[in-house]
């Protein structure tokens, strides 16, 4: 038996839970080697002034854990675990190329078609500068009631919608979503993902020191019942969720999903953090969870799908009194909002000019999804008409990153199912995410999903490397 006497007045919540945290962090200390023995929980109980009973719920939840192991006669002795996997097992970015080499077609990326933004941005921005000078030579130091507002307007949705002064703009919807991480987790605390999702959150929270497990996929995207388990066992701080239009997989969750997953948050006093970036390219989309569990989720969107990705436009809406603590994590992960982005979004919103353009960019990406269905017919992939991209499976015998690489050596960049994998696993789904928006042209589009099919109407025999 070791010597240890943890430290109840660590943390919050019920003292069960803070006692197993105490027991967690001592292993992760070395303090509790495996194979040690826990005090009898008697004993502990009356070192702590504390129940019998209590102690008994902190050893079981430690066990639920899979952090000790223990039989009646004998004690709770630590287990013997796994070394972790190092915090980065993927690159920092990830599967895909940062710099591009030119003549490329790049159809791994999701951003909004060109629809005619540029002279319409070009007037709003030659505004801005014209009515702020003093804005756009400095730093951004108010919050502008109107940036609250226009973000408002645009995270709207299914006759929801967040009151101005909880919404902060950010740069983009990607450093909302770790401003959000950042403003209520701490280092060494568990971050809940889909078992696909957009991965770069979990690379970007490993890189905070938060620690990422995974929830796995239903039919709707994340599986209610799998996020239960996952909650009794693991207790994450936080969870991740796409729940409208899922990248990859397309999937849009129901609203008995969607309240199943709200109910489990609130049971387990879990934040969430709701990617809405894709949903807003629905007509009719379902309630936002926001609209469900207004107290503890964060709903993020931004103007990246739907209307120009180069303005960086961002907002997320943040439970009651958290968005101060938002704004402030957002500046120290990101440096700052700047002047000019931010008020060129406003007025992108506040003008009409986002609905508009979103309008005919949902409509291009309906005549892309119909150019997709004509050439992949007879291949078994999934595709949504406001979708900007397809989830295709891949025939045998082609494996998903060989398909990537083979495709490369076409000219066509894609996306194989290990750039939206947060962790590490076992499962394989022999899948591809083609993407359609960023070719300029429909005959470029054309020429890549020719290529694509081409591919898969051959064996993996026909393709070698030999670099």
């Amino acid at each position: 038996m070791t010597s240890w006497t943890p430290d109840l007045a660590r943390g919050g919540g019920p003292i069960y839970r803070r006692l197993a945290e105490e027991i967690e962090r001592a292993i992760a200390a070395g303090q509790l080697s495996a194979g040690h023995k826990l005090p009898p929980q008697r004993d502990l109980a009356y070192d702590l002034g504390i129940t019998i009973g209590t102690v008994g719920r902190a050893y079981a939840l430690a066990r639920e854990r899979g952090l000790v192991s223990g039989e009646v006669g004998r004690g709770t002795y630590v287990r013997a675990r796994e070394e972790a996997a190092p915090a980065a097992t993927l690159s920092f970015g990830g599967t895909r190329s940062m710099v591009v080499s030119p003549g490329r077609l790049r159809m791994d990326s999701t951003a909004a078609p060109d629809v005619g933004q540029g002279p319409v941005i070009e007037a709003l921005s030659r505004r801005v500068v014209a009515d702020n000078p003093v804005g756009v030579a400095s730093y951004t130091r108010t919050l502008p009631d109107h940036w609250q507002e226009a973000g408002s307007r645009w995270l709207a949705a299914a006759g929801w919608r967040p009151a101005p002064e909880s919404v902060v703009p950010t740069l983009g919807g990607h450093a909302a979503v770790m401003a959000a991480i950042g403003a209520v987790t701490a280092p060494g605390e568990r971050i809940a993902l889909e078992a696909l999702t957009y991965a770069p959150v979990a690379r970007g929270a490993h890189l905070i020191g938060r620690r990422v497990v995974t929830v796995a996929l239903g039919p709707g995207g994340m599986d209610a019942a799998d996020f239960e388990r996952l909650c009794r066992q693991q207790h994450p701080k936080l969870a991740f969720i796409v729940a409208s239009l899922h990248n990859p997989t397309l999937a849009v969750m129901d609203e008995a999903e969607r309240r199943a997953i709200a109910e489990t948050a609130r049971r387990h006093d879990v934040w969430i953090v709701e990617d809405n970036v894709y949903g807003t390219l629905l007509s009719d989309p379902p309630v936002p969870i926001a609209a469900l569990a207004p107290e503890r989720t964060f709903h993020v969107g931004s103007l990246s799908k739907a209307v120009a990705a180069g303005v960086r436009g961002g907002w997320v809406s943040c439970p009651p009194h958290l968005a101060p603590r938002v704004l402030t994590a957002h500046k120290m992960l990101s440096g700052g909002l700047p002047f000019l982005l931010a008020e060129l979004a406003a007025a992108l919103v506040l003008s009409g000019e986002a609905a508009a353009i979103r309008s005919r960019v949902v409509a291009e990406i309906g005549a892309r999804v119909a150019l997709a269905r004509s050439h992949l017919a007879g291949l078994d992939f999934t595709a949504r008409d406001a979708a900007p991209f397809v989830w295709l499976r891949l025939p045998e015998p082609w494996l998903s990153g060989t398909f990537r690489t083979a495709a490369a050596a076409e000219g066509v960049l894609i996306d194989d199912e290990d750039e939206f994998k947060p962790a590490r696993t076992e499962t394989v789904h022999h899948r591809a995410r083609i993407a359609l928006t960023v070719p300029h042209a429909r005959a470029e589009l054309a020429e890549g999903l020719a290529t694509i099919r081409r591919l898969t109407d051959n064996a993996v025999a026909g393709y070698d490397s030999y670099s």
